[in-house]
């Protein structure tokens, strides 16, 4: 059984303050075409617009041809790691698509250059000093650049990707579905003395280094668990999980599904990036209304 950390007394504060800095701040979009990256059924741009700090920020934006827009749009949010590919060529065909680089990954990296491993603990001691502050306020900028597009459907945004995306969908109430793999913030400080994979393995090794922060480290991570997001998510919510044998099994998971404010469903990973790709591009393609499901040649029966 897995204890839930505790939500802060000054969670609602916290976050606020956070929104708080960000809307202080002007967008500040500018986008330059990129020709080797466009093609005949979608056009992709360079973005750059502005985070907290105030820092500079990259995400790949790609808008369909043709058609009449506003097109309904995916926000993808990063993954852990330095680097965010152009957006699938497939998903640029239907849907205008951001691929946010948050601060201190590759083309988002001046001034602050991410260490893979040690990001996660970048800053842990102090909630007001972690990098996930940042990174976070980054992701709901993602969000606050899309809802200024004119080429987007404003409401017809879904977002993907993992803790980050469940965040973002809590705190942008804007979204209209979310496609969430839990990986990276849920229930961090209780789940990472289990294992010894990384990321969280990174936890465990500040730890060791530095035992007497272990009670800030975890006091920190209450701040950006998942779980105390969740009574704020309430749009359409498919929430990816492991199998029986998996660390982050369904059942681990459970609190996180049961919490979730809107209608939730789960699904078990089939750990094949055709068979998750294939059932992420038939939920897009349902939850937006299109009779067929574009995919990739190889990955059509």
């Amino acid at each position: 059984m897995i204890l839930s950390s505790e939500r802060p007394a000054d969670f609602d504060a916290y976050w606020s303050a956070v929104d708080g800095e960000l809307a202080a701040l002007p967008v500040a979009a500018e986008l330059t075409h990129l020709p080797l990256q466009s093609n005949k059924y979608s056009t992709v741009y360079a973005a750059r617009f502005t985070g907290i700090g105030p820092y500079r920020l990259f995400g790949w934006f790609s808008v369909p041809t043709g058609g009449d827009g506003p097109f309904p749009a995916v926000y993808q949010l990063p993954g852990y790691g330095s680097v965010v590919h152009v957006p699938a060529y497939e998903v640029r065909q239907r849907y205008a698509v951001l691929a946010l680089r948050h601060r201190g990954q590759r083309l988002s990296d001046q001034p602050y250059a991410a260490a893979y491993p040690g990001l996660l603990t970048d800053g842990i001691d102090d909630p007001a000093t972690y990098i996930y502050r940042g990174i976070v306020a980054d992701c709901l900028r993602g969000m606050d650049f899309l809802l200024s597009r004119p080429e987007v459907d404003a409401s017809r945004i879904a977002l993907t990707g993992n803790d980050l995306a469940l965040i973002t969908a809590a705190l942008r109430p804007q979204a209209n579905a979310l496609h969430c793999s839990p990986s990276l913030l849920y229930n961090a400080a209780s789940l990472a003395p289990q294992t010894s994979a990384y990321p969280l393995e990174e936890l465990n090794d500040y730890t060791r280094a530095y035992p007497d922060r272990a009670a800030a480290l975890a006091r920190t991570l209450d701040y950006f668990n998942p779980l105390h997001f969740a009574d704020r998510v309430g749009c359409k919510t498919l929430l990816v999980t492991g199998n029986d044998r998996d660390f982050l099994s369904p059942a681990v998971l459970q609190p996180l599904t049961d919490s979730l404010a809107g209608p939730v469903t789960p699904y078990v990973s089939a750990h094949s990036s055709y068979r998750d790709g294939v059932q992420q591009a038939e939920w897009l393609r349902s939850h937006f209304g299109f009779s067929d499901t574009l995919m990739p040649a190889q990955w059509r029966a």
